[in-house]
C-alpha cells in the first residue's frame, strides 16, 4: 500500500512539473506569436501607406504632364521608379530576407528621389503650382510621405519589441524551438547621416 502511495505522490508530483512546463511553453510561444502578428500588422499598414503613394504617382504625372515644356527625363524617372517599386511582391516574410528587404527598401528610396525632384523641378513651372489638381496632388503625396514615415516607424517600433522576444530567454529557446527568426528594420537610406550641403 505505501509502494502504491509513493508511486502516486511521485505521478502527481511529475504531473504538476509537467503542466507547469506545458504552462510555460504555450504562454511564452503566445507571447511571440502575439509579438510576431503585431510585426506583420505594423508591415501592412507600411504596405498601405506605399500602396497610397503608387496609386498617386500616375494622377500627378498625368497633371504634370499637361504643363507645356515640362522636362521629360524627370516625368520618365518618376515612372520607371514606380515600374522598380511595383516589381517587387511585398510580403511580410520579406521582413525575413535581409536582401529581399534591402532591394525593396533601394527601389522605394530611388521612387522617393525620383518624387522629390519632380516636385522640386515645378518650381520652375508657375502655372503648374496654381493648378488646382496638381496642388491637391502634391498636397497628398506630402502626406503619404509622411504617412510612410510614420508607418515605417511603427514598423520599427514593432520589430524591436518582437526581437526582445524572441532574443531574451526563455523566449530565445522558444523562438529556436519553434523556427521564429529575426526580423528587419527600415533603415536610412546610403549617405542619409551626411548633412546636405546647402548653397544660396
Amino acid at each position: 500500500m505505501k509502494k502504491w502511495i509513493g508511486c502516486g505522490v511521485v505521478a502527481l508530483v511529475l504531473g504538476v512539473i509537467g503542466l507547469a512546463v506545458l504552462s510555460w511553453v504555450w504562454s511564452g510561444y503566445n507571447r511571440i506569436v502575439a509579438a510576431d502578428v503585431k510585426v506583420g500588422a505594423a508591415w501592412a499598414n507600411v504596405e498601405s501607406a506605399y500602396q497610397r503613394r503608387m496609386d498617386l504617382i500616375p494622377n500627378l504625372v498625368e497633371t504634370v504632364k499637361g504643363a507645356a515644356a515640362f522636362e521629360r527625363s524627370t516625368l520618365e524617372a518618376v515612372v520607371q521608379a514606380r515600374a522598380r517599386a511595383s516589381q517587387i511582391v511585398l510580403t511580410p516574410e520579406i521582413l525575413g530576407d535581409a536582401d529581399r528587404f534591402r532591394e525593396f527598401q533601394e527601389a522605394q528610396g530611388q521612387l522617393t528621389g525620383a518624387l522629390s525632384r519632380l516636385l522640386a523641378t515645378v518650381e520652375a513651372y508657375p502655372d503648374l503650382k496654381t493648378s488646382r489638381n496638381f496642388l491637391e496632388l502634391q498636397s497628398q503625396i506630402e502626406g503619404t510621405e509622411n504617412r510612410i514615415n510614420v508607418e515605417r516607424r511603427r514598423l520599427n517600433e514593432a520589430v524591436a519589441a518582437y526581437a526582445m522576444t524572441i532574443r531574451t530567454f526563455p523566449g530565445n529557446l522558444l523562438a529556436s524551438l519553434f523556427g521564429f527568426g529575426p526580423k528587419e528594420f527600415f533603415r536610412s537610406d546610403p549617405g542619409a547621416e551626411k548633412a546636405p550641403s546647402v548653397a544660396f
